[in-house]
């Protein structure tokens, strides 16, 4: 296995504490206070991750792994280029590569030359899958980044030969309507008219079950949005007591959107250290940590207009609870 090269860890460490700090600064002078589900994703908010998958609550990674097993062959197909030539298979935050080994072990059994490059500010999350794919996948060329995606997408636009991009998951739909069209602009600007895009969305659907999915009887979904201020503790010098803070969320059909927040049970104050501040909290306040919004057919369609990008191939599984989406740059 081989490793495109990579910014400075330690460097990059340095880097992304500072946004830390400033995010934070912002996002808790605002009202209403609010946090980026984007620093969800340290070493331990990736392992809980993990976990939250394999919840019975939570359908939408089951679900896209059996969208993908089923459809695994016309997936490949509409991604690899179509004279067969070598292409880059780069996954934006990569994790445990669960779903996309099947893409992967599909490629490799037809004998198709690409290189597997995932892309994910984890380097814990790196380092884990990279070791399942040498036991697991020995002949795979990986070429792991450690970095944000659009700087991974820069970089490999220098490369010779057809990116096909995949962004797995419901991620796409953690963005304010807005994010999500800036995001997915910056991610058609560096690709050509022969890349692709695979981005999964997870469709609207029973209410009820998109409510369980985030709030899961055993506490899961609970201890990851919980670990978001363990992580400020650990990285900022915060003193945040987790034992006076509630997980809640609720899902908001007419807008499609799941909202989750993180709730003070007391008026409290709570110094961070790296700030050189406190912030001050009144009983049954919240921060407002995650969006996940669900989608249409008509609202990806329309998505995929207004970012420069038209739909190629549109894949769901049997209930129509989830559809993997190949976009291609309409230039």
């Amino acid at each position: 296995m081989s490793s495109l090269p990579s910014p400075d860890i330690s460097t990059s460490t340095t880097q992304q504490t500072e946004e830390l700090a400033r995010h934070v600064a912002g996002g808790l002078s605002r009202s209403p206070k609010t946090l980026s589900s984007m620093y969800f994703y340290d070493d331990e908010g990736s392992r809980l991750f993990q976990q939250i998958m394999a919840l019975p609550e939570y359908y939408p990674t089951r679900t896209e792994y059996q969208l993908l097993s089923t459809h695994c062959a016309a997936i490949t197909e509409a991604l690899r280029p179509a004279d067969g030539s070598p292409f880059y298979l780069i996954e934006l935050g990569a994790g445990d590569g669960l779903k996309t080994k099947i893409l992967l072990r599909y490629l490799l059994a037809a004998g198709i030359d690409f290189s597997y490059v995932p892309v994910d500010i984890s380097l814990g999350a790196l380092e884990g899958l990279e070791a399942s794919l040498r036991d697991e996948l020995p002949s795979l060329r990986v070429e792991p980044v450690v970095t944000d995606y659009v700087s991974a997408l820069q970089l490999m636009a220098t490369k010779p030969g057809r990116k096909a991009v995949l962004f797995l998951g419901s991620n796409i739909g953690n963005f304010l309507p807005h994010e999500r069209l800036d995001f997915l602009r910056q991610l058609a600007h560096p690709l050509t008219s022969d890349d692709r895009l695979l981005i999964g969305f997870d469709l609207q659907k029973d209410p009820r079950q998109i409510r369980a999915a985030y709030d899961d009887a055993q506490g899961v979904t609970s201890a990851f949005n919980l670990n978001l201020l363990n992580r400020l503790n650990r990285e900022l010098g915060a003193a945040f007591d987790l034992a006076h803070w509630r997980h809640y969320t609720d899902y908001d059909p007419l807008a499609g959107v799941v909202r989750s927040f993180l709730v003070s049970t007391r008026a409290q104050t709570v110094p961070i250290a790296a700030l050189d501040t406190s912030f001050d909290f009144a009983a049954w306040e919240v921060i407002h940590t995650e969006n996940s919004y669900k989608f249409t057919a008509p609202q990806i369609q329309e998505l995929a207009t207004e970012t420069g990008f038209r739909v190629a191939s549109f894949f769901t599984d049997a209930q129509d609870y989830f559809a993997d989406v190949i976009l291609a740059p309409a230039r």
